[in-house]
């Protein structure tokens, strides 16, 4: 079997993909660009692509079902960047990639600190040389109720790091775990809304989540509560986010990622006039920490990512099944 990855970054994807090669043994071969219809033939003769979080159309898989691929794994958890109901008609299959929680866990847990404690506008100031402590007044993380925004693998992790500050944690998702009983408490959205200092986003990027936070979830927020959002942007509506913390009600955000990134990450664009002007936005308030969708960057992950890329579309070419198929 071949693969042909796209967007695969030299400094760190391409040994655990080259090892990979070696161990589970198929043939590969990549490119750093993103896949287009003007890239497309490089991929001809490769049985499946493994891609990152760029737009996968209805036309750019036709193209690729031309060209014999028949599998398709992103190296990334959430999948709604590809059309894959278009891609199920063309039978082509679709798998996501799994990787250890505790790296984006370890970056949420990091993400509330760096909010509480004020820390961009510290930082902020601090290059200035203002050393001054005045409105720099921070918050202890122990002294916080957080809400934890679905418990899958990554939210149930935060939820457990989160017992080592002594928080009291809420959650909310349809499915209770009951390996955290005792831990959390489940509670509507609402509640946990309205009760949280701290409100954390851990759900899948499902289009019937779209804006699950909204103006009217922002408005049933406490006065001063944090939203951090580690896990899709879609999740959040920017508007009306800006709009709660233009207004005073939020007391900041820390977002590592949020809507509209396609073509941004992980790309220098230090060159351009990006066109959008949302993240410019948020860029620009004190209170809001914005990182380039990299919670999950850590050694373990992307190996983890890589690897569970290539044993799906190894599964595919073998007509097998696989826990990665986005079903």
């Amino acid at each position: 079997m071949k693969i042909f990855a796209y967007s695969l970054r030299p400094y760190d994807e391409l040994g655990y993909l080259d090892a990979l090669s070696r161990e589970l043994g198929f043939e590969y071969d990549w490119t750093p660009d993103y896949p287009t219809l003007e890239n497309a033939g490089l991929a001809a003769g490769a049985d499946a692509l493994c891609i990152i979080t760029n737009p996968m159309t209805a036309p750019l898989l036709d193209r690729y079902h031309e060209l014999g691929v028949r599998g398709i794994a992103t190296r990334s958890i959430g999948y709604d960047h590809i059309d894959v109901a278009h891609a199920r008609e063309l039978g082509i299959r679709v798998a996501h990639a799994a990787y250890p929680p505790e790296g984006v866990a370890d970056y949420t847990i990091m993400l509330m600190l760096m909010a509480l404690r004020k820390i961009k506008l510290v930082q902020r100031h601090a290059a200035a040389q203002d050393f001054t402590l005045e409105g720099k007044i921070g918050r202890s993380l122990g002294s916080c109720t957080v809400g934890v925004v679905g418990t899958g693998a990554i939210g149930t992790c935060v939820a457990r790091e989160l017992q080592g500050f002594g928080c009291r944690v809420l959650a909310c998702d349809p499915v209770v775990k009951n390996e955290l009983a005792g831990l959390v408490e489940y509670v509507a959205l609402p509640e946990l809304l309205a009760t949280s200092d701290v409100v954390t986003l851990h759900a899948p990027g499902l289009p019937e989540n779209h804006h699950m936070i909204g103006a009217a979830e922002l408005g049933l927020m406490k006065p001063g509560a944090i939203l951090v959002n580690a896990a899709r942007g879609s999740l959040v509506d920017t508007g009306a986010l800006l709009d709660a913390l233009e207004s005073g009600h939020l007391g900041g955000a820390a977002l590592d990622t949020i809507e509209h990134e396609a073509n941004l990450y992980y790309l220098d664009r230090s060159r351009d006039v990006l066109p959008n002007r949302d993240r410019a936005a948020l860029m620009a308030l004190s209170n809001v920490i914005v990182t380039p969708h990299m919670a999950f960057y850590t050694a373990e992950d992307v190996e983890g990512m890589v690897r569970s890329n290539v044993e799906a579309l190894l599964a595919f070419a073998a007509g097998g099944d696989t826990p990665y198929e986005v079903r």
